[in-house]
């Protein structure tokens, strides 16, 4: 009986920072986790400022770890460390006195 070659699934890469997101496709052999699928595209050498082994990932915007095993259809996801912790804009905002609107932005206080 010969070796069997694994079999490969298809499953894309992504990264974005603010205004441009980058999805790279790549096939990997079935059983292939988190972390050789980002190697195995490459988009370290596109964007350094990825640091792997600190970066947070996952699959479809759930949490993962790099040992998670991939899916055929998996997007892999890469996510950059937030700029502003919400919890503190949002306590910022109400000391201001100001109040938020459904969506995001902020309103002015009435009478202001």
């Amino acid at each position: 009986m010969a070796n069997a070659e694994p079999r490969l699934i298809r499953v894309e890469v992504a990264y974005a920072r603010p205004g441009e997101q980058t999805i790279i496709p790549v096939e990997v052999p079935e059983g292939a986790t988190l972390e050789q699928a980002v190697i195995q595209s490459r988009i370290q050498e596109r964007f350094p400022e990825i640091q792997l082994h600190a970066a947070r990932v996952g699959v479809f915007g759930k949490l993962g770890k790099l040992s998670t095993a991939v899916r055929a259809g998996d997007r892999v996801e890469i996510y950059r460390p937030l700029l502003a912790d919400p919890k503190e804009v949002r306590r910022k905002r109400a000391a201001d006195g100001k109040r938020m609107r459904k969506g995001g932005g902020s309103l002015e206080p009435e009478g202001g």
